[in-house]
């Protein structure tokens, strides 16, 4: 029974076909498969316009005259034609690659077939057909073809109409198609840059170190799946650690490439026991040397020796945001401001200097990536060093609460704005 059988008694034809249209439409519209797509509109338009025997076919990567079966209706088994494309025939000439390539809308009233045409299998005991084009970039790339067993079974009034609507089908089929296509490419691209990402972290300390006299934290967040921020631990000789902390310019997978890149670098340095402004002339050499240079990037860092001994912290900087110094015992925020230079990577002759402070105990130092400053809310305001110092201003005991306080003051702040950069912070206190 058609669904025009299911209409009560008095409906206008009109209105039963604009019933059975939307029908078709609303069952179309819902489906994320292009093989259920086709399915349901089919089997609307069969109750539209009864046919006894249907075929498509497709010239896609295909050169002339060649074509591809990709549905007919004598299968008694369902192939996708687009994850199945192996399994359907190929075949040339005859009736059916006259039309495809032709590739126009065509009726024929009176169909006779010889018994060598590639088209006779298909359309054996068929007396009439039409063949409706679908279109890409203004050439028939597909075509539909319904016959029947009746001769002039067509109602050519109603052709052109069944013509736009087929092709317009075909265009929806056709993006649901690409856009499957594009939904995998997608999710394999973001299983790479889970694993880039994955990578990425496994550059991280597994766990902070045990530093006598020197209590650590460390919060670690990217934008992306992966990222460029980077911060690291270096046992020294008598004792002595050296603390790293890095961002690398831009954003996503190339930044974490250059970040692993930088992290190389850092842990060949061959001079474990020189000043800190060495380890940064090393790696900024290389980096404009050989990476740097040919992609436009460059790398803020700021390294610095703790000596527990003496509590001196000798330090250097590359462009990077000086850490933030609360003295516990009194006295304003300060910055570690005193050996600054460019960031490494922009020229192989930059070279930098070096400072020391010696740390008193209580003190605490919060390095960190310009991720946290240059966060904004829903205004675009930055929250900025000074909502920084406000946060850390507090003296604690433990240097996790130090970030967990920051932490929860940027997050008010941004008021749930996406993360737009890296954030890293490093807490060290000095016991």
């Amino acid at each position: 029974m058609s669904t025009l059988d299911r209409e009560p008694a008095g409906t206008a034809d009109w209105e039963r076909r604009l019933g059975d249209i939307m029908r078709m439409m609303r069952e179309t519209s819902e489906q994320t498969d292009p093989q259920a797509m086709v399915a349901a509109y089919s089997r609307h338009v069969r109750s539209l316009v009864p046919v006894d025997a249907f075929v498509s076919m497709s010239r896609r990567d295909l050169d002339p005259p060649k074509y591809r079966i990709t549905r007919f209706s004598g299968w008694t088994e369902k192939i996708n034609p687009w994850l199945q494309k192996d399994r359907l025939p190929i075949l040339e000439g005859g009736l059916l690659g006259k039309l495809l390539y032709d590739g126009e809308p065509t009726i024929i009233d009176e169909l006779e077939l010889p018994p060598d045409d590639p088209a006779a299998e298909y359309l054996a005991g068929q007396r009439s057909l039409m063949a409706v084009p679908h279109l890409e970039g203004g050439k028939t790339v597909n075509m539909f073809v319904s016959a029947r067993t009746a001769p002039g079974a067509f109602d050519r009034e109603r052709f052109p109409d069944m013509v736009w609507t087929s092709i317009l089908f075909g265009r929806s089929t056709h993006n649901l198609v690409l856009a499957e296509q594009v939904r995998a490419a997608y999710d394999l691209v973001d299983r790479e840059l889970q694993v880039v990402g994955d990578i990425q972290r496994s550059l991280l300390p597994s766990q902070l170190p045990d530093v006598p006299g020197l209590k650590l934290a460390a919060h670690y967040q990217t934008s992306q799946r992966a990222g460029g921020d980077y911060y690291d631990f270096f046992p020294l000789k008598d004792g002595r650690w050296g603390i790293l902390i890095a961002d690398v310019s831009g954003h996503g997978t190339p930044a974490a490439v250059m970040m692993a890149v930088t992290h190389s670098i850092a842990h060949m340095f061959p001079g474990a026991s020189a000043p800190p402004s060495e380890m940064l002339n090393f790696v900024g050499r290389h980096l404009a040397n050989r990476y740097t240079n040919h992609v436009g990037a460059f790398v803020t860092a700021f390294y610095g020796i703790y000596d527990p001994r003496t509590r001196e912290l000798v330090y250097s900087s590359a462009g990077h945001n000086p850490p933030r110094l609360k003295h516990c015992g009194g006295g304003p925020i300060s910055v570690l401001d005193g050996a600054s230079s460019f960031p490494l990577g922009i020229a192989a002759d930059v070279t930098y200097e070096n400072a020391t402070i010696r740390l008193q105990s209580g003190d605490q130092i919060i390095f960190y990536t310009d991720g946290i400053t240059e966060a904004t809310d829903p205004a675009d305001r930055q929250f900025g060093v000074a909502r920084l110092d406000a946060a850390i201003a507090p003296c604690r005991d433990d240097p996790k609460e130090v970030i967990a306080a920051l932490l929860d003051s940027l997050s008010a702040f941004t008021a749930g704005q996406p993360i737009t950069d890296d954030r890293t912070l490093v807490a060290a206190m000095v016991e």
